[in-house]
């Protein structure tokens, strides 16, 4: 591996002392967290989610976002504590013994390899409908090689692709804010100004306990922050930065959630009720609601973003994945 070097760390077969070169900042490990979230999450989910929350899309969100925070400040405390990589196993191993991180090791071992492959699955078949001369599985295997290869490169020639491929998907994502808000000025909402928050109406009452079966889905749109602890080792300044990027990654995809299903629901032309009734509907809602308020135009730059975004959300995966290898393996678990 390109970024391992003898530094402090743990003992190998002749005694010397194996670990990984510090070489990443406060900024790349923000980086490699929204990268493995993804800034606009949402867009798949947002059709089930309106229609499972009756309209209250917006704060299914909130509420997902305070619930993760529990997460996030264990992770943050944790690392503190423990500043290896490794991430979960390395924390279950330190408090529970040997045994209970070895199952967390492997546990989080497939997520960490079953989210990429999702990822990259995903990435081939967005860019195999915005161009289907090419098959899908050229797509996936040219985002598979080309991730792989920066992974192989080093952390920081990775971590600074995965910066322009993160700026290029936040200014989508702003150009879609903006867009939105434009039209609302305009032509006004298709619901309620306060619907996102409490609901449209169409299926009856405001309820809690549809706004937390939908926060049970919504929970998945964060996977991928607590990443970033697996780069503990990697990190110059010391295990307090990887504590901030936790809490900083989660606060920012909160922000960026709420924001983005918020105004989507106000362009929804079709209520959550008949989401609900015609689940078909529901996987691609987003993007209907921006064709027919915004154009189509919006549409294919979304579904562009999140098709790179997708393979570099895999990237970050494999990243971190190669860290908990390297974590268990040097442990002999």
């Amino acid at each position: 591996m390109s970024d391992t070097q003898t530094t402090a760390g743990a003992t190998g077969d002749a005694g010397e002392e194996r670990g990984l070169r510090r070489s990443l900042g406060f900024r790349d490990l923000v980086v490699y967290g929204l990268l493995f979230i993804a800034p606009m999450a949402p867009v798949g989910v947002f059709g089930t989610l309106d229609a499972r929350s009756h309209g209250a899309v917006a704060l299914v969100y909130v509420v997902a976002t305070v619930a993760m925070a529990f997460t996030a400040f264990s992770y943050a405390q944790m690392v503190r504590v423990v500043p290896q990589a490794g991430s979960v196993f390395a924390y279950a191993r330190a408090g529970l013994g040997s045994g209970a991180g070895f199952v967390a090791g492997w546990m989080a071992m497939l997520d960490y390899l079953l989210i990429p492959a999702v990822a990259y699955l995903f990435s081939g078949i967005a860019m195999n409908a915005l161009v289907p001369d090419v098959s899908r599985w050229v797509w996936t295997a040219l985002a598979v090689v080309v991730t792989t290869l920066l992974n192989l490169w080093g952390v920081r020639t990775a971590a600074r692709v995965g910066f322009l491929v993160l700026a290029m998907e936040v200014v989508v994502l702003l150009v879609f804010v903006v867009s939105a808000v434009v039209v609302l000025a305009r032509d006004g909402a298709q619901r309620g100004w306060l619907s996102p928050l409490t609901g449209d109406g169409s299926q009856g009452a405001f309820t809690l306990s549809a706004v937390i079966g939908a926060v049970s889905i919504a929970v998945l749109s964060y996977l991928g922050f607590d990443a970033i602890a697996s780069f503990a080792e990697e990190v110059t300044g010391g295990a307090h930065k990887v504590a901030r990027a936790v809490l900083l990654c989660l606060a920012l995809a909160g922000v960026l959630f709420v924001a983005q299903t918020y105004l989507v629901a106000l362009l929804e032309p079709v209520s959550s009720a008949e989401l609900a009734a015609d689940p078909v509907k529901q996987g691609s809602a987003f993007y209907d609601a921006v064709d027919s308020s915004v154009g189509g135009w919006l549409h294919n730059l979304v579904a562009v973003s999140k098709a790179i975004g997708a393979a570099f959300a895999a990237l970050a995966g494999q990243a971190a994945a190669g860290r908990l290898l390297f974590a268990m393996s040097r442990d002999r678990r």
